[in-house]
């Protein structure tokens, strides 16, 4: 019997992750809940070990549930009745299986029904479960909203909702409004306290909510009379037992059909404040979006995986000219290109992962002890790291699973443009990866202070110290060598003094960080273990090699001057 867990090597290797052991320290506390509950870990051996175990649950569910009724989701997809959304009935399914199966609230406490399970692991389910079914991952994964409940929400908000949502309970964040898009300071839906009542009423609109019509909501809302930025927005919880909110409409989308985008309209619905007031976006939605950006690559990654699949398999049986195209070059190429990018882009996911769990769990310990000198070093640091990686690895694995999906109908042909083969779907459900939760031009954003900070070069530096295996010592030379490269042409830009030019190079001196640091992700884990990653590592080296080799020559030869003519063409349309 398939498992998407058990059948996929390249997953388990990162349990053995060099913070593994910390994370787990972090999170268990010293392994005090063992005397409490009778499935918390005795030590860290067996922490692993139950981490596995949850991991094979998964990947039984995905495999052989979420999996086989993909196609159904597909093509039934949610529907309206009487305001209410209602999902396609194979996504009942799914969301049954995954209930009996304890596979919701995985990584709150023990004591709110939780499993504990670091965020390294939980993006590890959340990958398989996107190769199995992207939209059903959407609907899944939101149980991360109770993260921020249960990070900024007081003690009995989180007694009263989380564990609800241990038991199956879905979650959403409701952000996005028709005006406020990426630009989320302009959002306007009304929170007036209400004496009367003795809470909050939410009052307008809510645009492009994914699973609009979940049991708990997280909402961005103004606060504030008379404010028209973000330090007027506030974070409010609605239940949506207490009624107020109806959808109005359901979008009709290219991909993720299975995954309801809802228009939500709030008409004095109840709701209560969640952590304090103004610090909605300022603090709070920060917090949320990136959780959420992990759990994007993640379902990226899932895609990645599932395209490589479609992709090999085909090339593997269609024969043409006498043989299988798998042994013709332009399309063994495109395969090994696919699982470099796969490889490359889970060892960021699980890298970044890492650094969240690290940072966060000392956060928790913080809200119960002061921690010592040594521990907020340590959490100042991997809050930086984490900050740092999410839009590399949000950006990066977004790209890498719309063009993994787009290899995957090549290889296919004129079959992959047939809706019998499963490549259409992924390739359909892949294009909103790099929209949804922050576009890739807003990862550039977010991550070109780093770039300009140096901070990004310094990380390159040391893994460049670090030791690889003789075989891979090559390659780690390429890599320095493109390092240079890329250290010349960030400092090109900030020569330039132009705001301008440093905007419009951005996304290439983006692309080349993330070439860089791929590949020696891949290289420290070919060194570590070659049978699973030496190939990828030399694929991906020499991809990234030709890639900055472009970008530098493009940021070299680039004049604030050469942008006229950018903008004339632009403003000739």
């Amino acid at each position: 019997m398939a498992n998407y867990y058990t059948d996929r090597p390249e997953i388990a290797f990162y349990l053995n992750h060099p913070l593994m052991r910390r994370i787990v320290e972090l999170k268990e506390r010293g392994f005090t809940d063992k005397d409490k509950y009778a499935d918390a870990p005795v030590d860290h051996e067996d922490a692993i070990e139950n981490y596995k175990r949850l991991l094979e649950i998964v990947g039984d569910v995905a495999a052989n549930i979420i999996e086989p009724n993909s196609e159904a989701v597909d093509l039934e997809g949610p529907h309206l009745e009487n305001g209410r959304m209602i999902y396609a009935s194979k996504t009942f399914e799914n969301m049954d299986a995954a209930t009996k199966a304890g596979l919701w609230g995985l990584t709150m406490p023990r004591r709110y029904g939780g499993l504990n399970v670091p965020e390294l692991v939980f993006s590890m389910a959340s990958e398989i479960i996107s190769a199995a079914d992207a939209s059903f991952q959407n609907i899944w994964s939101l149980q991360s909203c109770c993260e921020t409940l249960y990070e900024f929400g007081n003690e009995d908000q989180r007694q009263r909702f989380i564990p609800r949502v241990c038991q199956g309970e879905t979650m959403s964040m409701d952000l996005t409004e028709p005006d406020a898009g990426s630009d989320l300071q302009r959002v306007m839906l009304k929170a007036t306290w209400s004496e009367e009542e003795g809470c909050w009423l939410l009052n307008g609109v809510k645009r492009f909510i994914t699973n609009g019509d979940s049991n708990i909501h997280l909402v961005l809302a103004r606060s504030e009379e008379g404010t028209t930025d973000g330090r007027g927005l506030s974070m409010f919880i609605y239940d949506k037992r207490q009624g107020g909110v109806n959808v109005r409409h359901i979008e009709h989308k290219l991909g993720i059909h299975g995954s309801p985008t809802c228009e939500l309209t709030y008409k004095n619905a109840k709701a209560e404040l969640c952590g304090d007031r103004r610090l909605g976006l300022i603090k709070y939605v920060m917090a949320l979006m990136n959780g959420a950006r992990l759990g994007i690559a993640a379902q990226s990654i899932g895609v990645c995986q599932e395209a490589l699949v479609e992709a090999t398999k085909y090339a593997a049986e269609r024969a043409q000219f006498g043989q299988t195209i798998n042994h013709f070059p332009g399309v063994y190429d495109m395969l090994s290109r696919m699982k470099a990018k796969l490889d490359a882009g889970r060892a960021m996911l699980y890298h970044t992962a890492a650094h969240v769990d690290v940072y966060k769990a000392l956060e928790d310990i913080q809200r119960e002890r002061p921690l010592t000198p040594e521990e907020r070093a340590e959490m100042k640091k991997f809050s930086r790291l984490a900050d740092a990686f999410t839009p590399l690895a949000k950006g990066t694995n977004s790209e890498f699973a719309n063009q993994n999906a787009y290899d995957s109908v090549s290889v296919h042909g004129g079959s992959g443009f047939i809706m019998e083969y499963k490549s259409q779907r992924l390739m359909r459900d892949a294009r909103i990866f790099s929209i949804y939760e922050g576009t890739t031009q807003l990862q550039v954003v977010a991550a070109i202070r780093y770039i300009t900070n140096g901070t990004y070069l310094n990380i390159i530096r040391e893994m460049l110290a670090e030791p690889v295996a003789p075989q891979l010592e090559g390659l780690r030379a390429r890599v320095a060598a493109m390092a240079d490269s890329y250290e010349k042409s960030v400092q090109a830009v900030k020569d330039s003094a132009s705001q301008e030019v440093q905007d419009f190079l951005a996304r290439r001196l983006y692309d080349m960080t993330a070439d860089i640091i791929l590949s020696l992700l891949l290289l420290r884990d070919a060194t570590v273990a070659p049978d699973l990653f030496e190939r990828s590592a030399n694929v991906y080296v020499r991809m990234a090699e030709e890639d900055v080799a472009g970008k530098s020559a493009y940021v070299a030869s680039l004049r604030e001057e050469d942008l006229a003519s950018f903008r004339a063409v632009h403003a000739a349309e």
